[in-house]
């Protein structure tokens, strides 16, 4: 929202009724009240519009499967019909790398065939397909994958349990699954802002997908290093296989779920993922978009904790 104003867009937003808008309000942006999984609702919101940018989905990774279907796939199909039907310019679906899944250790194009693993990026891939469904019968539509994203006010996603496993200084931060030589990506949130800009306004994206993350991949012992140096935790950590990995975690997990808790991190699919590389070229977006990452890990990592200390998420602010 806040690239499409300073840009000089004129922005609406769909929101729900429960939705917290304090900070849309703030931009001066339009807000219209609906939800994705109600077809008669969206209309309005859709209305006269040259760009939709559909972001909204039931996002996590341990969920209930009906509600990844109900959200992500027909709450997608219901925004490409009524875009559809409202003639939009162009209508961008903010998909997910995780609808590709794991990979080798070199980067894999985006005409690479998917295997998601998550029930999450089964139901993106899922929603991928209406998109191009919608494309057939006439939709000027851009499909966009970002790698797991970070950056300020990111505080309930998988980079924020990264980062705050991190900074516990705990024994599950000390721990690295296997050689830790494994790969993978991450992309600022302003870079990924960027991506899902750039696939707006260029013509030559029409009808197109995209991977949208860092320029290159890091060894999770890189990411260990990196985010141990950011917040200043000095702790030894030691590698273990990762069946034994999964064997600390399995009870944890097993804990979480009796009383409710959930933390990405306490997963043993969460140990399974950092035993896969997870490796994208950007080369396409570079080549049709113009599409230039600003942030290494190191600097978007910089800046992401600093928003946590200045917020009280973190100590030191």
């Amino acid at each position: 929202m806040e690239r499409l104003v300073r840009e000089g867009c004129e922005v609406r937003a769909l929101v729900r009724r429960t939705s917290n808008v304090s900070l849309l309000r703030k931009l001066d942006v339009e807000l219209v009240y609906g939800d994705i999984t109600v077809p008669e609702t969206l209309g309005p919101a859709v209305r006269d519009v040259d760009v939709v940018f559909h972001l909204a989905a039931y996002y996590t990774f341990h969920g209930k499967k009906e509600l990844y279907w109900k959200v992500n796939v027909e709450g997608t199909r219901n925004m490409a019909s009524a875009s559809l039907d409202a003639g939009v310019g162009r209508f961008v679906y903010c998909s997910t790398t995780e609808a590709v899944g794991p990979t080798g250790k070199e980067p894999v194009t985006e005409d690479v065939k998917p295997n998601p693993t998550y029930e999450y990026g089964r139901s993106k891939l899922a929603a991928e397909e209406v998109v191009r469904e919608f494309m057939g019968r006439g939709l000027d539509a851009t499909i966009v994958r970002p790698s797991g994203v970070y950056g300020p006010r990111n505080i309930d996603d998988v980079a924020y349990y990264f980062i705050m496993l991190i900074a516990s200084g705990g024994l599950m931060s000390r721990v690295i699954p296997g050689s830790g030589e494994t790969l993978i990506q991450f992309v600022h949130v302003e870079d990924a802002v960027q991506g899902l800009f750039l696939a707006g306004i260029k013509r030559e994206a029409k009808g197109q997908t995209y991977f949208i993350t860092e320029e290159r991949a890091y060894m999770y012992n890189e990411v260990y290093e990196i985010l141990s140096e950011v917040l200043d935790v000095k702790v030894k950590r030691f590698h273990v296989p990762g069946w034994l990995a999964k064997a600390m975690i399995a009870p944890v997990e097993a804990l979480y779920k009796l009383i409710g808790k959930e933390n990405f991190m306490y997963h043993v699919s969460t140990i399974q993922a950092m035993l896969e590389n997870r490796v994208y070229s950007i080369e396409k977006a570079k080549r049709e978009l113009g599409y230039k990452p600003k942030y290494d890990l190191r600097r978007g990592m910089e800046d992401t904790v600093r928003w946590y200390r200045e917020n009280g998420i973190l100590p030191g602010g």
